[in-house]
């Protein structure tokens, strides 16, 4: 079998660093590109000629960041693709330190963890093999994430309104407790100035969509009693602006949810997790696209360490303890946690794991964690078998 051509590269936000070398160690090639459809077809061009007909390997920082879509043609040409653990090529970059830091240096780095990665178990950690991924779960994957950026935007700006209306408008938000309600979004921007809502007439109030009979009351019982701050004048037009713009991002979280619910039916992965109780349309979205496919991990312990529901060993000498892997997809975990907390709710043998666990000395979240290393063994063997969920 024919040795094959390592390439590495190293990530800008304009411009990538590319070495090239072979196997036994020397460098055949190091240039720039630039982050252009012809810095692209450079790439390819030197690597073709290189190679001549030999396998090629690709590694590089930041796969799915800044490097799209160039990761995504590598894959595309057939190469072997490894994306670089930053952290741990930080640990390996002080266990062998360089004279100095450079994209030069990095690049060369990368190729020395190449040749060293069947012989250092840490190399071999650095670099992780890219598996391929189904076009659902990639999909998937912008789609959840960008939900999550809008929800996220829609609290801030929630809790940012209902600081004003507190500060301006006393006694209104009180009608409703929350102003998440869409009624009373709606209520709260049908005029251009806050203080008109003072004096809306009854008809008025009928009009508005879902404002019925009992809150028409309650917001008449208010106008009774409204008063407005002093600041009501400038920030009056702000909080009708924060208003639509809640109602605009739950709009488009709606039209998400349909489109994230219409791709999950393309994958088998979010169908198996469908059929465990508490894991909703969002969670199991979220889960099939942070994990993408089960082939990446070695076993189900790594998935519930990729998770976020296992913890690693941290004892020496009498002491025994545990400590929080830092190799942990955040969103997954989130996602994970409240799968959990549901599932617990609807699976009473995994309520009384959870109080087992409470009973131990366990916090709440540690006790959820540990029922989440249940279910990560679960989501493992299940889709293995290509079997659903079943309580006996």
């Amino acid at each position: 079998m024919l040795s094959e051509i390592q390439v590495a590269v190293d990530v800008g936000s304009t411009r990538h660093r590319v070495a090239i070398g072979a196997p036994d160690g020397k460098l055949l090639a190091e240039f720039d590109i630039p982050h252009t459809p012809a810095g692209f077809g450079e790439f390819f061009r030197r690597i073709e000629r290189l190679s001549q007909q030999r396998p090629v390997a690709v590694a590089m920082e930041g796969y799915n960041g800044y490097a799209r879509p160039l990761d995504r043609m590598i894959l595309g040409q057939g190469f072997r693709l490894y994306s670089v653990n930053n952290l741990k090529l930080a640990r390996y970059k002080e266990i062998f330190p360089a004279p100095a830091k450079t994209d030069a240096i990095d690049g060369r780095k990368i190729l020395e963890l190449f040749r060293l990665r069947d012989h250092v178990p840490l190399a071999r950690d650095v670099l992780q093999e890219v598996a391929p991924v189904p076009p659902a779960h990639e999909k998937l994957k912008r789609l959840t994430r960008r939900r999550r950026q809008l929800v996220n935007e829609k609290v801030r700006l929630l809790n940012r309104l209902q600081a004003d209306l507190q500060a301006v408008c006393p006694g209104l938000l009180q009608i409703t407790g929350q102003a998440d309600n869409l009624w009373f979004l709606r209520f709260l921007i049908c005029r251009g100035e806050i203080t008109q809502l003072a004096h809306l007439r009854n008809t008025t109030l009928l009009g508005l969509a879902g404002v019925g009979k009992t809150y028409a009351a309650q917001i008449r019982a208010w106008q009774q009693t409204a008063q407005f701050g002093e600041e009501v004048a400038w920030v009056g037009p702000m909080i009708v602006a924060d208003g639509r713009r809640v109602l605009a991002l739950l709009a488009e979280i709606g039209e998400l949810d349909r489109e994230i619910a219409a791709t999950a039916e393309a994958s088998s992965f979010a169908a198996t997790m469908s059929s465990i109780p508490g894991f909703g349309a969002t969670c199991k979205a979220e889960l099939a696209a942070e994990i993408g496919t089960l082939d990446r991990f070695l076993g189900e312990a790594s998935l519930a360490l990729y998770l976020g529901m296992s913890a690693l060993d941290n004892s020496s000498g009498k002491r025994t303890g545990t400590k929080a892997p830092r190799q942990v997809n955040t969103r997954a975990k989130a996602a994970m946690m409240v799968a959990t907390a549901h599932h617990m709710a609807s699976v009473p043998r995994s309520r009384a794991y959870y109080d087992k666990k409470r009973a131990a000395g366990k916090t709440h979240n540690q006790a959820v964690r540990a029922l989440g290393r249940q279910l990560a063994r679960v989501i493992w063997s299940l889709t293995k078998h290509q079997r659903h969920y079943e309580i006996r």
